[in-house]
């Protein structure tokens, strides 16, 4: 009976551990999404994958919650024109995954057209099997 309970522990131990780059690239590409949602202006996927609690911090300080993030994009005041990748790594912990990112954006933000390359970290929790960005903050690299 020990063998059986240490086998069965050592296979859910071992399925785990292998799950564990599919979950970090199944949360990259969740958050490539949302990016790709943030610039088609798809405001039900884009909704669907913020927590209701999200804080927004960007590059220049400013702070927003959900709403006010969906709000700005479809009032005009923030437009994301395009959103390039350049790198970005997870890492998963049980009901949680933090993301390390850079990439360049091209925005207009109030009438003006900014180019940025930012550094940013998003933190996703996991809620009923779906995750949810929870917070994310930009910082310039120029």
């Amino acid at each position: 009976m020990k063998k059986i309970i240490f086998i069965i522990g050592f296979c859910i131990t071992s399925l785990v551990a292998m799950s564990q780059p599919a979950q970090e690239q199944h949360v990259l590409d969740l958050s490539k999404k949302k990016f790709q949602w943030m610039v088609a202006m798809q405001f039900d996927s884009l909704q669907a994958v913020l927590d209701d609690r999200m804080m927004f911090i960007h590059s220049n300080g400013w702070l927003e919650t959900k709403t006010e993030f969906i709000h700005d994009i479809r009032s005009g005041k923030l437009r994301y024109k395009s959103i390039d990748i350049i790198e970005a790594t997870a890492r998963v912990y049980p009901g949680s995954a933090i993301i390390i990112g850079r990439g360049k954006f091209v925005v207009t933000l109030d009438g003006k057209d900014l180019q940025l390359e930012l550094k940013y970290t998003e933190v996703y929790i996991q809620q009923n099997g779906k995750w949810l960005l929870a917070s994310r903050h930009a910082n310039r690299l120029q």
